[in-house]
C-alpha cells in the first residue's frame, strides 16, 4: 500500500480527498476495474466519476514505477559503496522522475567521457585543487606534479585540461544546476522553428512554421506536434532557446568564490565547456521530450474525448436499414440488414458515372426497401457519396417512401471489412459488401458498429500517428471501455467486439460467451453466465451489472441495478407489499417507497441508482437521433461560394478548432476563434464530434483543398455593455490646507496651471534631418579556440605569476 505521503501527493494532483484516494486505490489493487468502481462502489469512493478513478489509477501507476525505479538506484549507489546518508534522504525525499535521474547521474554507469578518461589518469586531485579554490600554490606549478609519460599527460596544459574536464562534468550532473536550467528553459525558453536552407519557396502546409517562435511555456500542443512532424519530413528546423549568457553568469557567480582569484579564470573556462558541451544539449533533449510528452498527451486525450462522443452518438434503433457503400466504376454496393443488424442481401446498382443505370439502380432499391421493409437508408460519406445521396433522395421523393437517408462517416469501415472478425462473420461476402453492411449498423447503433475498428482508423485524432501508439492504445481502449460499460451491452445480441469490452470481460471471456449463447440459445437469467467456463464470481461481480437481458424472467436483469443489490429492492418491493413486477416502472408505486429508511443500509448513492433504473429500466443515456440535411446544389469544393450558408455534421474536434463534413469529400475547418463571439479556450467545450451544426463559408482554396467556416457569423454579435460613466472620487481635503483656509493664508485655487510651450528651437532640431551613417563593413566572427589554446593563455596570465 502506498504511504501517507504519497496519498496525499495523488489527493492533491487528482483534486480528490484523501481517504477517497486510499479506498480506490485499494479497490484497484484488489482487481476492480474503472467502470466498476465509478458505478457500483460509489459510496466508498464518494461517487468519484470513472475519470476521476481512471486518474487516480495513472498516478497509482506512475508512482509505484517512481518507487520501483528509486529502489533501483538506492541499491545500484549502495553496491558502489557511495550512498551517504544525505544522498539516502534526497533520493527518499524525490518525487519527480526527471529529478530521481538528476541525482544518480554522478553515480550512473556509464560509457568512457572525456573526464572519466582524467579521473582515470589520476587528474582528480588537480582538479579539487582548482575546485576548492583555497590553494596558495598557482595552477601551473601545483599541476606540474601530474606530468607522467606513461599516463600521456606531456605537458602541464594537458594536466589542467583533463582536470578542467573533470569539473565540467561535476557542474553538468550537478541537480541544483541540472534542475534550475530545466525550470529556466520550461519557464522561459523559446521554440524557434525555421525552414531548411533551399526550401524558402516552397509551398507546403509547415509555411506557418518558416519562420516561427513562441515561449515554451504557451506553445499549444498541435503547434509543437506540428513543427516535429516538418522536422521529420525534412522542411522544417526547430530548437530550444534561453538566455544562455544570463544562465552562464548565474553558474559562475554560484561556483566562483573570488572572481580575482588565480582560480577563477580556470572555473571559468569549465563552466562555459560544462554548458555548452554537455548541461544545455542535455537540459535541452530534456525539455524537447517533456513538450513532446506534454503534446502527445494532450493530442491523446483530444482524440480521446472526439472518440467518446463518437461512440455515443444518437443511435438510430432497431430498425430495417440499407447501408451503401459508394463507387464510381464498380457501382454502389447495398446491404440489407433487419432491425438486430443481421445481414439480409446484397446488390450493387450504378447511379453515376459512367454507367449511370438510374432506371435499373431504382428498381433495386425499391425492391429492397419494400422487400425488407427498410426504414433507412445509410450511404458512406466516400468517393461519389454526393451524387449516391442525391440520387437516393430524388428516389424517395419520388414514390413518396417512408424512409429517412442519412450520409453517415465510413471511416475505418473498410479496414473492418478486410478484418479476421469481419472474414469469420462473413466468409462468402466480398469486401465491400461487408462495408456496407458495417456503414448501415453504424446507422442503427454506433457503438456496437464501431468497437470492431482500430480506433486509431476512425479517424477523429490530432497528430494520432505522430504519438506513443502504446499510450493512445491505452488510453482509446480506456475510452472505449468507459462508452460500452456506461450504455449496457444486450447480453443476447452483443458480439464478441462488443462483450470483450465489458468489465472483468476481456477477448478471450468473451469469445467464450458467443459460443456459450450459439450453443445453448439465449440466455434467460444474469445467473446463466456462471455456467460459462472463466466466469467466476469475481468476474461475474464485475461484468453482471453492465450486462442486459432483454424479457428476462427477472424484470432486475433488465436494468443496471446489480444482482448484489436484488435483496434490497426485493425488500422495497415487500415494504409496499408487491411484488419486484409490480415495482419496475410503476411511478406510483416507486414514490411510496421511503427511499430514506433503505438509505442507512445501502447507502444514498446506491439508493438514488436504484431509484433511476426502477423508474426507467436500462435506458440508454445516448442522445436522441437527427437526421442532418446538406444542401442540394453543393456537391463538390468548386460548388462553395463565399457566404453560403451550411448545415453539416462535426467529425473532428482539435486544439485549434473543429472539422465540419459538408459532404463535397472535403471537410472544412471552422477555426477556434470563428466558433463564438465569446472566447472560447478549448474548442471541446463548444462542439462535439457527431454534432449538427450550422456554419458560413468565408474562404475557399480548391487547389489547396482548404475551406475555411464560421459559426460565430451565423449568431447574431451581443451588445456592448454600456457602463456609466463613473464620478470622480473626491479625496479628503488635508487637515493642513483647511486650517490654511480657515486663517485666509491658503493659495487660491481652481486656476489651471498654464502649459509649457516648446521652444522653437527643439522643433527645428525635429525637423532636422541626421546625415546618413557611413555603412558598416561586416567583421568576419573569430575563429572558436580550442581547449588547450585557451588553457594556454590562462597559463602565461594566471599560471605561474600569481
Amino acid at each position: 500500500m502506498f504511504s501517507s505521503e504519497l496519498l496525499l501527493r495523488i489527493s492533491k494532483e487528482v483534486g480528490a480527498p484523501v481517504a477517497r484516494v486510499e479506498t480506490t486505490i485499494k479497490l484497484l489493487e484488489e482487481g476492480a476495474t474503472v467502470p466498476f468502481i465509478a458505478r457500483y462502489r460509489k459510496e466508498a469512493t464518494g461517487n468519484l466519476e470513472d475519470v476521476k478513478v481512471r486518474d487516480i489509477d495513472e498516478q497509482r501507476q506512475y508512482y509505484a514505477e517512481l518507487e520501483a525505479r528509486r529502489a533501483t538506484i538506492l541499491n545500484s549507489i549502495e553496491k558502489q559503496e557511495k550512498l551517504t546518508e544525505d544522498l539516502r534522504s534526497k533520493i527518499l525525499a524525490c518525487f519527480s522522475k526527471s529529478e530521481l535521474e538528476d541525482l544518480y547521474l554522478p553515480y550512473k554507469p556509464k560509457r568512457k567521457t572525456k573526464a572519466a578518461i582524467a579521473i582515470e589518469r589520476g587528474l582528480e586531485p588537480l582538479a579539487n585543487y582548482l575546485w576548492e579554490q583555497a590553494g596558495d600554490q598557482p595552477a601551473g606549478e601545483f599541476a606540474e606534479r601530474f606530468i607522467n609519460l606513461e599516463k600521456e599527460i606531456l605537458t602541464i596544459e594537458s594536466a589542467i585540461e583533463g582536470a578542467l574536464h573533470i569539473i565540467a562534468e561535476r557542474v553538468a550532473e550537478t541537480p541544483e544546476f541540472r534542475k534550475q536550467l530545466r525550470d529556466t528553459m520550461m519557464s522561459e525558453g523559446v521554440v524557434r522553428a525555421k525552414v531548411v536552407s533551399g526550401k524558402e519557396t516552397e509551398k507546403t502546409k509547415y509555411e506557418m512554421y518558416y519562420d516561427f517562435q513562441e515561449t515554451v511555456a504557451k506553445i499549444p500542443s498541435h503547434r509543437m506536434l506540428a513543427i516535429r512532424r516538418g522536422t521529420r519530413e525534412g522542411i522544417l528546423n526547430f530548437s530550444i532557446d534561453v538566455d544562455n549568457t544570463k544562465f552562464i553568469v548565474t553558474l559562475l557567480s554560484r561556483i566562483i568564490r573570488d572572481p580575482q582569484s588565480r582560480f577563477a579564470p580556470f572555473l571559468d573556462t569549465a563552466v562555459r565547456d560544462a554548458y555548452d558541451r554537455l548541461l544545455l544539449p542535455s537540459i535541452q533533449n530534456e525539455v524537447r521530450s517533456i513538450l513532446k510528452e506534454n503534446a502527445e498527451s494532450e493530442a491523446i486525450k483530444v482524440f480521446e474525448d472526439n472518440l467518446r462522443t463518437l461512440l455515443l452518438a444518437p443511435p438510430a434503433g432497431h430498425l430495417p436499414v440499407t447501408g451503401i457503400d459508394p463507387g464510381q466504376r464498380t457501382g454502389c454496393k447495398v446491404a440489407v440488414v433487419d432491425e438486430t443488424g443481421k445481414f439480409l442481401e446484397n446488390q450493387t446498382i450504378y447511379p453515376t458515372e459512367p454507367k449511370q443505370d438510374l432506371e435499373g439502380s431504382e428498381k433495386t432499391l425499391l425492391d429492397l426497401t419494400q422487400k425488407y421493409n427498410v426504414r433507412g437508408i445509410a450511404i458512406g460519406n466516400g468517393t461519389a457519396s454526393r451524387e449516391t445521396d442525391a440520387f437516393v433522395r430524388s428516389v424517395v421523393e419520388k414514390n413518396k417512401l417512408d424512409v429517412f437517408v442519412v450520409v453517415v462517416s465510413e471511416a475505418g469501415a473498410s479496414i473492418y471489412s478486410a478484418s479476421k472478425r469481419a472474414r469469420e462473420e462473413f466468409p462468402k461476402l466480398d469486401v465491400t459488401v461487408r462495408g456496407a453492411i458495417s456503414i448501415a449498423r453504424r446507422l442503427q447503433d454506433p457503438l456496437a458498429e464501431l468497437v470492431k475498428t482500430d480506433p486509431k482508423s476512425i479517424g477523429v485524432g490530432q497528430y494520432q500517428h505522430d504519438v506513443d501508439q502504446k499510450k493512445l492504445k491505452r488510453s482509446l481502449a480506456s475510452a472505449v471501455e468507459s462508452c460500452v460499460n456506461r450504455v449496457g451491452v444486450d447480453l443476447n445480441s452483443a458480439s464478441v467486439d462488443l462483450l470483450k469490452y465489458v468489465s472483468g470481460i476481456g477477448d478471450k471471456l468473451a469469445q467464450n460467451v458467443v459460443a456459450y449463447r450459439d450453443q445453448h440459445g439465449l440466455f434467460c437469467s444474469r445467473t446463466q453466465i456462471q455456467e460459462i467456463e472463466g466466469f467466476g464470481d469475481r468476474t461475474f461481480e464485475q461484468a453482471a451489472g453492465f450486462l442486459r437481458i432483454k424479457g428476462a424472467e427477472n424484470p432486475l436483469d433488465r436494468t443496471a441495478v446489480h444482482p448484489e443489490s436484488y435483496p434490497l429492492v426485493e425488500r422495497m418491493a415487500a415494504s409496499l407489499g408487491v411484488s419486484v413486477n409490480e415495482l419496475v416502472e410503476n411511478p406510483t408505486k416507486i414514490k411510496a417507497i421511503d427511499f430514506k429508511a433503505f438509505e442507512t443500509e445501502s447507502g444514498r448513492y446506491t439508493v438514488t441508482d436504484i431509484r433511476e433504473e426502477l423508474l426507467r429500466p436500462g435506458r440508454d443515456p445516448r442522445e436522441k437521433f437527427v437526421v442532418p440535411k446538406f444542401r442540394e446544389d453543393v456537391k463538390e469544393i468548386g460548388d462553395l461560394k463565399d457566404g453560403m450558408e451550411l448545415e453539416g455534421t462535426v467529425t473532428n474536434v482539435t486544439n485549434f478548432g473543429a472539422f465540419v463534413d459538408l459532404g463535397v469529400h472535403q471537410d472544412g475547418l471552422v477555426h477556434i476563434s470563428e466558433l463564438s463571439h465569446k472566447y472560447v479556450q478549448d474548442a471541446r467545450q463548444a462542439v462535439k464530434v457527431g454534432e449538427i451544426v450550422k456554419v458560413k463559408v468565408i474562404g475557399v482554396d480548391p487547389a489547396m483543398k482548404r475551406i475555411s467556416l464560421s459559426m460565430k457569423a451565423l449568431i447574431p454579435k451581443p451588445p456592448k455593455r454600456v457602463r456609466g460613466k463613473r464620478r470622480p472620487t473626491i479625496a479628503p481635503e488635508p487637515t493642513e490646507a483647511m486650517a490654511a483656509r480657515a486663517t485666509g493664508s491658503a493659495k487660491p485655487s481652481g486656476t489651471p496651471r498654464p502649459k509649457k510651450v516648446r521652444p522653437e528651437r527643439q522643433v527645428l532640431q525635429k525637423q532636422q534631418t541626421r546625415p546618413p551613417r557611413p555603412p558598416v563593413e561586416a567583421v568576419p566572427p573569430a575563429p572558436k579556440q580550442t581547449m588547450e589554446e585557451k588553457i594556454r593563455l590562462l597559463q602565461e596570465k594566471f599560471g605561474r605569476a600569481r
